[in-house]
């Protein structure tokens, strides 16, 4: 517990274990479409009316495909959370946070919280996210392809056991990310054949560039277990499927054969 809060980890693609998870004391559903590193999609419509029944606010966060891929105000969500770091600014050169809300109540709620407590960008750094998002459109559009390029040859590739990728038709949410989406985004994940495998791909790639951040114009490869999700207890984070052989991939704007050449000079 912090601050007071108390919450509970849900696989929210699951609609009847967010319903089973809601209890008296409940005031929000806060769901990551897809998620990471899973790359797991949640429908936002259908957890929306599952709030809007139990009067619960219902927070998105839209990170990864971004306002020129997906609305999830007018699938029903009352707050819209971006890291502004990632494909808004586009750059890896600033770090930023938005949330954008529903109605004027919310709205005048935060605005207290940051006139008051500062809680906002300096100017500087909202030039650059202004500057990044004035991109946005075709750096998404670029970024999109070639993950579509890379994703499609992945599946190809005899050392890759799993591919999570959201355009992939054999994705098991690819008609829910269909139905609410206006494309795929540009991160993927994926699994290959040993532990071995994945450090040593980590270690020979040189176009692409091994670092934790993503939605910047450079491929970036992160290796989950050892970064973004080092602090969850082994157990649980194998349960979920990152495991030593699953690594993540943030497609960026270069030559998509320079990307795949040099992943596969990398798994040699």
């Amino acid at each position: 517990m912090k601050n007071g809060i108390t919450f509970d980890f849900v696989n929210t693609s699951d609609i009847n274990e967010v319903v089973n998870h809601i209890r008296p004391e409940t005031k929000a559903i806060f769901i990551e479409t897809p998620s990471n590193p899973m790359m797991k999609v949640t429908d936002i419509a259908a957890v929306s009316r599952i709030a809007k029944r139990y009067e619960l606010l219902l927070i998105v966060d839209n990170t990864f495909l971004t306002p020129y891929f997906q609305n999830p105000i007018s699938l029903g969500a009352d707050i819209v959370i971006h890291s502004g770091t990632k494909y808004l600014s586009g750059h890896n050169d600033t770090l930023a946070g938005f949330i954008v809300v529903r109605t004027q109540e919310l709205s005048e709620k935060l605005r207290f919280i940051y006139k008051t407590t500062g809680a906002c960008l300096a100017p500087f750094d909202s030039w650059l996210m202004i500057r990044g998002i004035k991109t946005l459109a075709v750096r998404m559009e670029k970024q999109q392809e070639n993950a579509m390029k890379l994703a499609n040859w992945m599946c190809t590739h005899p050392k890759m056991k799993s591919v999570y990728y959201v355009g992939l038709p054999q994705h098991p949410d690819y008609e829910v990310s269909k139905r609410q989406a206006r494309g795929f985004g540009a991160m993927i994940s994926f699994e290959v054949d040993s532990e071995k495998t994945a450090v040593q791909m980590l270690e020979r790639v040189k176009v692409v560039l091994y670092a934790e951040s993503l939605g910047g114009v450079e491929t970036l490869i992160t290796y989950p277990m050892l970064q973004t999700h080092a602090d969850i207890p082994k157990e649980e984070r194998e349960a979920k499927g990152i495991n030593e052989r699953l690594l993540r991939i943030s497609v960026g704007i270069e030559c998509i054969d320079d990307i795949i050449a040099d992943l596969e000079q990398a798994l040699l």
